[in-house]
């Protein structure tokens, strides 16, 4: 089979435990570039967190952010966006305040919580350690629901921060039940993701490979969470990584080395190096 497209996750798959590229990652991804090879991001980050990795990385392409709503490149360039109307996110927060959360509204320019605070600080340690730029503005207040009758938000995505696992099965169940037109993405036992109705990382993958005229079958994705097990079930080649869930690596075509052990790099290698460069294949009549 001949690839065409590379998506790839960031937290837990790009990014090493300590918070970082390593030289070698990206030395794959310049390498799969130089074969024209099309590489792309497909994350829960918001789209100027996304952007410094992309930036990093030396890619220019477009990248798919907040779990599918968003799709832009580094020249603010928007190829589609969904959001949650502000009707619709007025009534989930004022749920949502029944509830010991925290509560966050990812827009692409900037995020607005609540100052209700967890005993594990939850958000606050996902907001500083998220790769946000220092100009992505965090901004704070006592009641998220008060803040938005004065002034409405639309945004691509809702993150929610239990202190409690049965606040959070229960939160995901009344919502699931409230409101139809969302997507309640459960991220780990104290964490949800709320997204507009059909909103998720494959989706948002498929809607990018559609713009670019490239087939399911051609594209491979690596992934190191259950949110991307859709999109590694669905594609031509689905890699998980070695610090995958098990859960994961069953639905995966392959495993690769975890993310601390360079498992990006290590499966461009083993499955990259053996194709010619797209270009060339193009030339031999070998695709169009």
């Amino acid at each position: 089979m001949i690839y065409r497209l590379l998506a790839l996750n960031i937290d837990g798959t790009l990014i090493q435990s300590n918070g970082r590229l390593s030289k070698s990652s990206k030395e794959a991804i310049e390498y799969v570039q130089q074969k024209g090879i099309y590489v792309t991001l497909v994350t829960s980050r918001s789209l100027p967190s996304a952007r410094k990795v992309a930036k990093a990385l030396k890619l220019e392409n477009y990248i798919v952010t907040h779990q599918g709503a968003l799709i832009s490149d580094n020249a603010d360039q928007t190829l589609y966006v969904n959001r949650l109307t502000e009707e619709l996110t007025y009534e989930i927060i004022r749920f949502l305040e029944g509830f010991i959360c925290q509560i966050r509204l990812v827009h692409e320019k900037f995020s607005l919580a609540n100052k209700s605070r967890l005993n594990h600080n939850m958000l606050a340690k996902t907001v500083f350690n998220s790769g946000d730029p220092v100009f992505y503005s965090h901004q704070f207040v006592d009641v998220l629901s008060e803040v938005l009758l004065e002034e409405p938000v639309s945004a691509p995505k809702i993150e929610v921060y239990f202190e409690e696992k049965k606040d959070c099965l229960d939160a995901k169940e009344v919502l699931d039940k409230m409101f139809e037109e969302v997507n309640i993405v459960q991220m780990n036992d104290l964490r949800l993701e709320i997204l507009p109705e059909g909103v998720n990382k494959l989706n948002g993958l498929l809607y990018l490979a559609e713009h670019l005229g490239i087939n399911r079958r051609e594209i491979v994705v690596i992934g190191d969470s259950l949110d991307d097990k859709e999109m590694i079930e669905a594609v031509g080649l689905g890699v998980a990584m070695g610090n995958a869930p098990s859960e994961l690596k069953f639905s995966a075509d392959w495993v690769t080395r975890s993310n601390n052990q360079d498992g990006v790099a290590y499966m461009v290698k083993e499955h990259f190096r053996k194709q010619q460069p797209i270009e060339f294949l193009r030339k031999m009549n070998i695709i169009k």
